[in-house]
């Protein structure tokens, strides 16, 4: 004797339970992952947009002191940046500055402090040139000047 029709659709039902419940366990592990994803691209963006400064000197008046050139360094973001020569790379003309070459007057700089950026005059020679200086982040300013 075959199977009635309550017994095919009890075998269709129980297989449609299944199915649904595969696709519903993809789905969840989806937006678990974007869920994810969103949030850490999130915490990302607001650690870039606390890591910001911006070089304030007057691009025709460079100040000297004992063998350096001194730039001006203000922090504008929204957490304190911790100013090392490991963490901050200088470039002059797109050339890399070598870290015994320039040195920061302060270890960190609050938000709205001023750190003092010293490059040996030895790298700069006289004309116009470009500084670009990367910190935290690849977070970088680009200021043109001449000495």
């Amino acid at each position: 004797m075959g199977f009635s029709l309550t017994g095919t659709h009890v075998i269709f039902f129980i297989t449609a339970v299944i199915v649904a419940g595969a696709v519903s366990g993809v789905l969840m592990a989806v937006s678990v992952n974007v869920t994810t994803s969103l949030s850490e691209r999130g915490d990302r963006v607001k650690e870039q947009l606390d890591t910001e400064f911006v070089i304030i000197n007057d691009n025709e008046n460079i100040p000297s002191d004992s063998g350096f050139y001194q730039f001006y360094l203000k922090n504008i973001g929204g957490a304190t940046l911790i100013t090392t020569e490991e963490i901050f790379q200088v470039f002059i003309d797109g050339d890399i500055v070598e870290t015994a070459y320039y040195n920061f007057s302060t270890t960190s700089l609050k938000i709205g402090e001023v750190s003092t950026l010293n490059i040996a005059t030895s790298v700069i020679s006289l004309g116009d040139h470009t500084l670009r200086v990367v910190g935290p982040l690849a977070i970088d300013e680009e200021f043109i000047f001449t000495i």
